[in-house]
């Protein structure tokens, strides 16, 4: 049941994703005026709480880097190949290399413009669609919960899976707020970024890993396969 909601889960955000970068790249009206709109908002925000905004500026460009993000994807690979787990060590740095060409090559295939302030808070280079950030938080964030245990409740490894799962959270949702709150991104370039990178993770889960059996609908290993 838990692999059916995976699945379906990662087919669904493919799916929304595929039709939010058709309606960017078409620049559709509504998707355009609402983000339009958001954007001069909180720019508004930004440029009136220049504290709040040096604040933003550190967790964006510190904090929830998007090289921040792949040097913690990079030392995950490193501990799990010590451990000998090789095959999920390949899995998440092939996910990490996949989300950024990805994200790299939606750029330049759709091509759209960064919004533009007279009075700018914070800076950008390349293409605005999807958000790079926002993407990458998403794809490490999901693949760091799914190296996680599963604990037994009420105990302290219960307490350090839900901490953990808090600020995957935070680090996600954040990252998005950030770029929004400094003016470098449209809310669909965030929200195209966290559906991708929803649906890669996704993939990358139910994906069978190198050496694991295949196993029967009913979830048990078929005579005969190795029970490591």
């Amino acid at each position: 049941m838990r692999s059916d909601r995976l699945r379906w889960t990662g087919v669904g955000c493919a799916l929304l994703a595929a039709a939010l970068t058709l309606l960017v790249a078409a620049r559709w009206g509504p998707v355009v005026s609402y983000d339009e709109q958001l954007a001069r908002c909180l720019h508004a925000s930004a440029v009136s709480r220049p504290g709040v905004t040096a604040a933003t500026r550190a967790l964006s460009d510190w904090a929830w880097d998007p090289w921040t993000m792949r040097g913690l994807a990079a030392l995950a690979c490193c501990l799990l190949w010590r451990r000998g787990e090789r095959g999920r060590a390949l899995r998440i740095g092939v996910a990490t290399a996949v989300a950024a060409a990805v994200q790299r090559g939606l750029k330049e295939l759709v091509g759209r413009e960064r919004p533009v302030w007279p009075d700018p808070v914070d800076s950008a280079q390349y293409a605005a669609y999807p958000s790079g950030h926002a993407m990458t938080a998403t794809v490490v964030c999901g693949l760091l919960l799914w190296l996680l245990p599963r604990p037994a409740p009420g105990t302290a490894g219960n307490r350090l899976a839900r901490t953990a799962w808090a600020l995957a959270a935070v680090s996600v949702a954040g990252v998005g707020f950030t770029r929004l709150y400094l003016g470098v991104h449209w809310l669909s370039d965030v929200v195209g970024g966290w559906l991708l990178g929803v649906a890669l993770v996704a993939l990358v889960i139910r994906f069978p890993g190198p050496g694991r059996p295949a196993r029967s609908p009913s979830g048990c290993v078929p005579v005969g396969a190795d029970r490591r």
